[in-house]
């Protein structure tokens, strides 16, 4: 099995300490995000430094579009990956490998669909979204050149997730690190060698994605051969293509209903003005970096659960996703003593703007949404702990009471009392979203051990 597995580098999560198995198991995952962040990150260091923050605006607006689309296909491929955890926790090696020929055939066809769909869409989506005519052309050289290898992105998602479904978070990681490099490199020489604008950083991410895809498939093809299916593999199974079909399709669209949630709250940001638009574009980024503590681990309790959901230890989920609260409270304290101290300047080395707007909005939204990281920190897990055990439409709700909140806030709050209101926004929403899912998750049959 440690030749077909990749033994070394995996993290057995159905037996021993729970809290050190979580840990061992979200550190490349935390690093993953970190170095999947600078992909953006990087792209809005240089082009705050060399373009200024008109461009830095328009990649902002854009961002909300792009956070709609790529939330929808790595949703996709994280629930598909997750029906291969299960498999791999009740030891079924037969299901395993056909569930990965069952990933690969739905994540196909989809990425088909949306590649197409995104040709008409985009532009006007753009401006339903209310972009600023003197952005929104950039913001469309940026997130149109995205999608067009929508394909690319999936892919490298898709093959992570499925060795994260076996313990294996290491190897995506090293593969990141090495495509991130890549991108840095490619950031420099399209944006500022061929003067290629916000759309050279598109490209630049593209093709560093595309090399850790290449990657993947290789490490794939050389060490975890239990990840290969045969020809026999890809024949039909009705039930397994209805349960994944349904299980990726819960997932991309609670995170599309979360990125349309992001992209109506971005069309009331936007009605700002570009200023204001690019102090929150550096705040949202610096606030990605501050997160992703909370959504490694959150990832992590996704396989956790699923893998010991498959072999039936309930008990162990229960432990650990207590574990993970208690985790989430402790890590919200340290962030927010952090911001307190060093937001404005964080904001000022991102956004590379000396305007005060721009920099006090963007440490003002940081100091008050950093506490509220606690109620994030029990949201994301119980979410993924719900998708874990099978739960497809619980989750998707948590993500309509998102929904309908930021357009309240759009439609009234925005107007009447502008920034501020984009800063509680997600806060208050996060207080109902927190009641719903943990009502859903410790009442479930299977959680209370009601059903196996």
């Amino acid at each position: 099995m440690k030749t077909l597995t990749g033994r070394k580098s995996s993290v057995d999560l159905l037996h021993g300490s729970i809290l050190k198995s979580l840990v061992i198991f979200a550190i490349p995952l935390l690093f993953s995000n970190i170095f999947q962040q600078l992909y953006n990150t990087m792209d809005t260091v240089i082009i705050g430094y060399t373009l200024g923050d008109e461009a830095l605006a328009a990649m902002g607006a854009a961002g909300a579009v792009y956070d709609l689309l790529m939330g929808f296909c790595f949703g996709i491929g994280n629930g598909l990956s997750l029906v291969t955890a299960r498999s791999f926790g009740s030891g079924d090696m037969g299901q395993l490998k056909k569930s990965v020929a069952t990933a690969i055939v739905i994540g196909a066809g989809t990425m088909a669909v949306i590649t197409l769909l995104a040709r008409f869409i985009l532009y006007p989506f753009l401006k339903a979204l209310h972009t600023p005519p003197e952005i929104i052309d950039q913001s469309y050289a940026y997130v149109s050149t995205i999608t067009w290898f929508i394909a690319v992105m999936f892919a490298y998602n898709l093959c992570s997730g499925l060795l994260r479904a076996i313990g294996n978070s290491v190897m995506p990681l090293v593969f990141l690190i090495l495509s991130s490099v890549i991108n840095i490199i490619l950031d420099l020489f399209f944006i500022t060698g061929l003067g290629m604008g916000v759309r050279g950083a598109a490209v630049a991410t593209v093709i560093a994605q595309g090399v850790s895809v290449i990657c993947c498939l290789v490490y794939i093809g050389w060490k975890v051969k239990i990840l290969i299916p045969r020809k026999i593999h890809f024949t039909p199974d009705g039930a397994l293509y209805k349960e994944m079909l349904s299980q990726g399709l819960s997932m991309g669209f609670m995170n599309c209903v979360v990125g349309a949630g992001t992209a109506i709250l971005q069309s009331g940001i936007n009605s700002l003005g570009y200023l204001v638009i690019a102090g929150h574009t550096a705040a949202r980024k610096l606030y990605q970096f501050l997160n992703m503590p909370f959504v490694a681990m959150s990832h992590a309790m996704s396989t956790f659960i699923s893998q010991n959901y498959g072999a039936g230890q309930v008990k162990r989920i229960r432990k650990a996703m207590k574990c993970v609260y208690l985790y989430g409270a402790a890590l919200a304290l340290i962030v927010t003593l952090l911001m307190l101290f060093f937001a404005p300047a964080m904001v000022r080395l991102l956004s590379g703007s000396r305007e005060s707007v721009v920099i006090e909005n963007g440490a003002l939204y940081l100091r008050i949404v950093a506490p509220a990281l606690a109620i994030l920190g029990m949201i994301n897990p119980t979410r993924f702990g719900l998708q874990a055990i099978g739960q497809k439409i619980l989750p998707i709700l948590s993500s309509v009471i998102e929904l309908i909140g930021k357009i309240l806030f759009v439609a009234i709050l925005i107007p009447k009392y502008q920034y501020m209101a984009v800063i509680f926004c997600e806060p208050v929403i996060w207080c109902f979203m927190v009641a719903e899912l943990l009502t859903a998750f410790w009442r479930n049959p299977v959680i209370r051990g009601e059903k196996s």
